[in-house]
């Protein structure tokens, strides 16, 4: 199934990810693309707020140190891979490992490791400029559970 959404704000995507996290089930891989100011952390802010993280408010891009967890109803493990600079430090890092039925994993900038993710059945969200506070947010491979 395809979403095609517009947010209006940052707050419409935080809340349109807040949604989508409260349908969660845990075991799904969200790969998520877009050019920087896109809104890329407000989804992920609201995909955890609705997956229950106690800190969704702290959510931020793990840049730095590559992955955050955020405990809630669902483990949420938040991948940066714009600083990762090969396949094999996106496979050093465990990925397989987050992997399981009572987490969901975000990962940011996903069309950089995109060839290391191709066979497993992610759902791929494309966020767009459509004006200064307007985006477009594109989901793609989105389960029959979930509905925009």
């Amino acid at each position: 199934m395809v979403l095609d959404i517009t947010s209006n704000s940052p707050e419409e995507t935080i809340e349109f990810g807040r949604k989508l996290g409260s349908q969660l089930k845990g075991g799904e891989v969200i790969a998520i693309c877009g050019m920087l100011g896109s809104g890329k952390t407000h989804l992920i802010k609201g995909i955890a707020s609705g997956a229950g993280a106690a800190d969704a408010q702290k959510v931020t891009s793990p840049t730095f140190v590559i992955i955050n967890e955020y405990k809630g109803r669902l483990d949420i493990y938040h991948i940066d891979a714009y600083r990762l600079g090969s396949m094999l430090e996106f496979e050093m890092i465990g990925f397989d490992d987050y992997c399981h039925p009572g987490a969901v994993v975000l990962i940011e900038w996903a069309d950089k490791i995109e060839s290391a993710i191709k066979d497993i059945n992610c759902i791929r969200a494309e966020l767009s400029h459509a004006g200064e506070n307007k985006r477009k947010i594109h989901i793609e491979n989105t389960p029959d559970y979930i509905n925009g």
